[in-house]
């Protein structure tokens, strides 16, 4: 049995080879399911419209190491600058990942595994020489091996759901996924009784396994009584809503799951294909075979399909019937005492089908039973009704700020339990993992009878300290009578470009979006990148709603509340004109091309190789075109290796400035045309304020 290392130990050697046996069987286990495919042409087709082609996937667990270890400053060098940047994003659908095929020029799948083949042997010769001290912290820099490892151990699932929308004539059987063959009638369903009981959640930082930044914290509640399905929701129990017309009326469905039944045409679950000559009318499509609809395996569907089962059989039964949430599953699974992951791995025996030691599908229902029940944990994962939320202590690693804080947003709610292909940390019993309520992953449902009433709600208010800064840096007035920064930098700009054609602006480093807003004023196309996904979110929320609310602390635990809305700016206009993307400034993606203005606002002393970024600036931009940069010229250590600052330091026993190291560097390509300086104030609480003054350099293209 292949199990997660621990973090703690008192063998430093012993540990290293435990984490690198377990660093290579996980990546060359995510290869293996990729040798189901038959067809090379697979690679290259999108399962999924709202996805990318398969090859993306491919490449985006290896490129996740190499982007992680040079944040973290574990390694100096890319292995593939161009591929680090075209396998970097794009995983989630979120309204900035660009999924147009015509910016993307796919590698080949034999560049692609000699990709994965240098990752390989690069993470091998990391954990071989990295000095190790116990326990492992998330300061460590093991822990970046073992969040990479992880990160993969999340696309093996949610690589295998796509596989499994690819054409059929496309996917072989292999003998390393074996599935499955135990079909027949479905057992009948019963409500069987779970008792009050409190629940308790949260991991602490001494935890003795790796997690993700949602699972640590504290949250505590008392659960009434309540009743749960004994079996998840099967095939057979499923059939009967479809057949008696569920999807053909909106009447159980809420208004986002008719929306999303009209969009997609759906009559029944994705997996499902309609013959007539089949058992029950149905035919099913599993990892690597299609089959006679198994009545007794689970239903797999989307959390919108599993709420209007639900409300249909409310009605049908005249009760309510619900989704659990997070917490009434956790007290189901307290109930039965499902024991721990390291528990059943210390035993070497799973007490599910979970953690592939079953099989590379589904099983029967009623094959695992925990004291009464069956499937509490393993099979397939259990929709909740519950949007995933930070418990109270949440925390970002700064790694990796944006795995969960996204999804904060009311639109992913959590799956519980575990399916059959779930490994590593998602087998565990803390896993929190969030998905939008019309995506597919291995994921059903059990239904509970409740009338419990969960408190857990999402805030439409930015609380994050260092984003609502930022917002309020972006669109807030501060007390000192300076002007808005952002807006101040645009508006020069813009004087700049006067004359000037002015199609494309590219405003690099655009945090909450105010300059990107602020320049569309005058341009036809303004496209903002930033790093940070926490602030692409924000402005792409902005885009989208026009408003945007956040908050700041004033004293103490005083906070004012500010809403922006666009319209009070007079740039309600500009929405369409527009587009956030997350990016890495130092390894741009080659779509970013042909504009007028390339703007970076206090930027160029942030990045960790600012010349490798000034360096590709003259090939993006037209002739004759604009760079404008801002900066206060603050170089640190803990932003940029001193070998790589532009100035502020000596050299020959001469003082070097960065203007001079700007002239070294943009010379060759651009001729400085101006120079002014622009205050900036950035408030912290309502007395407390930064107040710095930026130095704007004009560059034009020669």
């Amino acid at each position: 049995m292949v199990k997660m290392p621990t973090l703690h130990g008192t063998n430093s050697e012993l540990k290293r080879q435990e984490i690198k046996e377990y660093f290579q069987y996980c990546y060359k286990r995510y290869e293996s399911l990729f040798d189901l495919i038959a067809d090379e042409k697979a690679y290259f087709q999108k399962a999924d419209p709202l996805r990318h082609p398969i090859i993306f996937y491919y490449g985006h667990t290896a490129t996740f190491f190499i982007n992680k270890f040079k944040l973290a400053k574990i390694i100096d060098e890319r292995i593939d600058a161009k591929l680090e940047s075209i396998f970097a994003v794009g995983v989630d659908e979120m309204s900035w990942d660009d999924l147009n095929e015509k910016h993307y020029e796919w590698p080949t799948l034999e560049e692609t595994q000699a990709y994965r083949d240098k990752v390989y042997d690069l993470v091998s010769n990391l954990i071989d020489r990295l000095p190790l001290t116990l326990p492992i912290t998330e300061s460590s820099p093991w822990w970046i091996i073992l969040m990479g490892v992880e990160h993969e151990n999340i696309h093996l699932e949610t690589s295998s759901v796509l596989l499994r929308q690819l054409p059929f004539k496309m996917i072989r059987e292999d003998e390393k996924w074996k599935e499955c063959e135990s079909v027949g009638a479905a057992p009948k369903n019963e409500l069987l009784d779970v008792s009050a009981g409190s629940v308790i959640l949260g991991k602490n930082r001494d935890a003795q396994l790796y997690g993700w930044d949602n699972e640590y914290g504290v949250h505590q509640v008392d659960i009434p009584a309540f009743k749960a399905s004994k079996y998840l929701a099967s095939n057979a129990e499923f059939l009967t809503f479809v057949e008696g017309g569920g999807y053909e009326s909106d009447d159980c469905w809420c208004e986002e799951g008719a929306s999303w039944k009209k969009y997609t045409n759906a009559k029944h679950p994705l997996f499902w294909i309609e013959d007539n000559t089949a058992t029950a009318g149905y035919r099913f499509r599993t990892l690597s075979r299609e089959i006679n609809l198994p009545l007794n395996w689970p239903v797999e569907v989307n959390y919108l399909e599993a709420e209007a089962f639900c409300k249909w059989l409310s009605e049908k039964e005249s009760t309510t019937i619900t989704l659990p949430t997070e917490d009434e599953y956790i007290r189901l699974r307290d109930e039965v005492k499902v024991p721990s992951y390291l528990e059943w791995t210390a035993k070497g025996k799973a007490p599910a089908n979970i953690n592939l030691e079953g099989f590379a599908s589904s099983v029967p229902v009623d094959t695992y039973e925990q004291d009464g029940f069956y499937d509490v944990v393993g099979n397939v994962w259990q929709w909740s009704r519950t949007p995933i939320y930070p418990f109270e202590g949440f925390k970002v690693h700064p790694i990796y700020d944006d795995f969960t804080v996204p999804t904060f947003d009311g639109k992913h709610n959590l799956i519980n339990g575990g399916s059959w292909v779930s490994c590593g940390n998602l087998a565990t019993q803390e896993s929190r993992y969030g998905f939008r309520r019309h995506f597919y992953q291995h994921v059903g449902f059990r239904y509970i009878q409740s009338h419990y009433e969960e408190q857990v709600t999402t805030n439409s208010y930015t609380t994050d300290s260092i984003i609502s800064q930022y917002c309020h840096f972006g669109w807030g007035e501060n007390g000192l009578g300076v002007e808005n920064y952002p807006a101040k930098c645009a508006s020069i700009a813009l004087e700049y470009m006067k004359d000037r054609p002015k199609g494309r602006a590219f405003d690099i480093g655009c945090a909450i979006g105010r300059s990107s807003f602020e320049l569309a004023r005058g341009f036809d196309e303004v496209i903002g990148v930033d790093f940070s996904a926490r602030f692409i979110q924000e402005a792409q929320v902005l885009k989208e709603n026009g408003v945007l609310r956040y908050v700041m602390p004033t004293e103490g635990e005083l906070e004012n509340f500010y809403e922006v809305n666009l319209a009070d700016f007079n740039l309600e206009n500009e929405r369409k004109k527009v587009a956030f993307w997350q990016s890495d400034a130092c390894n741009l993606k080659p779509i970013f091309k042909d504009f007028d203005l390339i703007f970076a606002g206090n930027l160029i002393d942030r990045l960790y190789d600012p010349k490798k970024f000034l360096d590709s600036l003259a090939s993006r931009l037209n002739d004759g075109g604009l760079f404008i940069m801002t900066s206060p010229y603050t170089w640190q250590e803990e932003s940029t290796p001193k070998e790589k600052w532009i100035g502020g330091y000596k050299r020959d026993g001469k003082n070097v400035s960065t203007l001079e190291g700007l002239k070294e560097i943009l010379e060759p390509h651009f001729e400085l045309i101006d120079t002014r300086d622009v205050p900036f104030v950035i408030q912290e609480t309502a007395r407390k304020y930064q107040h710095t003054i930026a130095e704007m350099t004009v560059w034009q293209k020669r």
